[in-house]
């Protein structure tokens, strides 16, 4: 009995050791002689204490607006449906601490701090990319009923970085001016050839070579539409931020020999916010310091 007692103790401790083997040529072979091509692989981790800022435009979406009906020179459908996707972003994406869209493009600005995906700029503008694309599809119903989407809209990514507050704010400044320029460019376009009885080649050439004051002259003298009544959210973009909110629901509470009483329950939480204001001044920056951290390293 000793004897088959140690035999079998013997054969325990060999099955362990082939269990070890196993494992160990498990391991190496995790390392194969092909793993050399990750040195292909280049290093794009963003530059440390610099807001990382992702650009997505969408492409050749002139076309896309074409085929979908959408109403010129905005479409408020179009400009909601960008808004919420880009808030999905943000929802995900906790370190985005601001967002700025217009038309068919949306810049996300990470925290200078972030580490998120370790600061790659590949995985960064491919996970917004990613996420604001498929929350397009998602939400295309809630905004265009029963129209129905044709093909999947594409759009592409950058990342840029910006080193201090003033640089972050130029940058936006630069696209909220964008937006104006744009839409008053457009608004003219479009009343002259909706109201006006123009061809789209008349209305060009008409605004060839003209400035900002001549196209609100246009829209005052010929069409009594004074461009400063317009929407903000047309002239201003959209702005989403996070800002601590208060809700309050009402829940049922259950009290001895009282039965059930509404009782109403306030609580605050951070939550994605839509502003259509001026971003270029101090007056937003202002109100709302958190957004941007300390240029001191």
């Amino acid at each position: 009995m000793l004897r088959l007692l140690s035999v079998n103790f013997r054969g325990l401790t060999e099955h362990k050791a082939l269990l070890s083997l196993n494992f160990s040529t498990s391991s190496v072979m995790a390392k194969s002689k092909f793993e050399y091509v990750r040195n292909f692989e280049l290093d794009d981790t963003c530059l440390r204490n610099c807001y990382i800022v992702v650009r997505l435009d969408g492409r050749n979406f002139h076309k896309f607006s074409e085929q979908h009906n959408f109403m010129k020179p905005n479409d408020n459908r179009a400009l909601g449906l960008m808004s919420c996707s880009a808030r999905s972003v943000m929802e995900e994406l906790e370190d985005i601490t601001i967002a700025y869209g217009q038309s068919d493009e949306f810049s996300f600005v990470f925290k200078r701090s972030t580490t998120w995906f370790k600061r790659r700029a590949s995985k960064l503008m491919t996970h917004v990319t990613s996420q604001f694309s498929s929350s397009f599809v998602y939400y295309w119903k809630e905004y265009f009923g029963e129209q129905p989407l044709l093909y999947p809209p594409s759009f592409d990514g950058r990342v840029v970085l910006y080193p201090s507050n003033h640089n972050l704010r130029d940058y936006l400044s630069w696209r909220q001016a964008d937006c104006h320029i744009n839409n008053l460019y457009n608004t003219t376009f479009w009343t002259m050839v909706q109201k006006g009885g123009l061809t789209t080649t008349q209305a060009e050439e008409r605004l060839s070579g003209t400035q900002a004051a001549d196209k609100n002259e246009i829209l005052f003298s010929e069409f009594n539409i004074n461009y400063n009544n317009e929407s903000p959210m047309h002239k201003k973009g959209t702005t989403l931020i996070w800002e601590k909110v208060n809700e309050t629901t009402t829940k049922l509470i259950k009290r001895p020999d009282e039965g059930e009483t509404e009782m109403n329950v306030t609580r605050t939480r951070k939550k994605v916010t839509s502003h259509s204001c001026d971003i270029i001044g101090d007056q937003f920056w202002e109100e709302h310091p958190g957004i941007l951290e300390s240029d001191q390293c």
